[in-house]
């Protein structure tokens, strides 16, 4: 009796549907983008300085292990932290008539705290077991506080842009200026960072229970 031989499986295509299947999934698939904060690091130093900062210009702020907030000492909900830290930057607590006096700054005057906000430093501490959604959390409001003050005092300085600060350095950095007028916006910029320059200062994170 002749030997029946087995039918061959045409495997031929496979390879195609493979790579459709690869693209399939490519294209479906949605990755999760962590959450991150955009930082311009300051230009190096060339030699040690000394920097001695007056108490009244450190506002001070603590994140312990259970994302709790302590500002100046203080235990302070997320949702007030923008404004404390926006009163403190804007206090301009120098004497009329001395150098260091802000005659655009609109808050209390207060010689308790800051002098102006070229002085004024805020100083972000956390613990190790910080949770990353509290950390980016707190970072995000202080930032917010001085955008607020530089979109205020951009408004002030270039009224006739009808744009406020973050406004104009979104447009500026997609590259919707050019030519004389890009080198115009970065000089205003520059302008109003100078008035209210970002000293965010981010201590070691300390341990916890320490």
């Amino acid at each position: 009796m002749a030997r029946r031989s087995a039918p061959e499986i045409n495997a031929g295509s496979m390879a195609d549907i493979a790579f459709l299947l690869l693209i399939f999934f490519l294209v479906t698939t949605t990755i999760e983008k962590d959450k991150g904060i955009a930082r311009q690091l300051p230009p190096p130093i060339e030699q040690d300085q000394d920097v001695i900062i007056k108490q009244k210009n450190l506002f001070i702020v603590n994140v312990n292990k259970n994302d709790q907030l302590l500002v100046e000492e203080e235990l302070m909900d997320l949702k007030d932290l923008r404004q404390a830290a926006i009163d403190f930057l804007d206090n301009g607590g120098a004497p009329a008539g001395t150098p260091d006096y802000c005659n655009y700054c609109k808050g209390d005057h207060s010689p308790e705290s800051s002098d102006n906000p070229q002085k004024a430093v805020i100083s972000v501490q956390n613990d190790r077991l910080t949770s990353y959604k509290m950390y980016i959390a707190v970072q995000n409001e202080l930032v917010a506080a001085y955008n607020f003050l530089r979109d205020r005092e951009y408004k002030r300085l270039y009224p006739k842009r009808q744009l406020s600060y973050v406004e104009v350095k979104k447009i500026y950095d997609e590259g919707g200026f050019k030519g004389t007028e890009e080198e115009k916006v970065k000089e205003e910029m520059e302008a109003v960072q100078e008035l209210i320059p970002l000293k965010l200062s981010e201590a070691e994170p300390k341990k916890s229970g320490s």
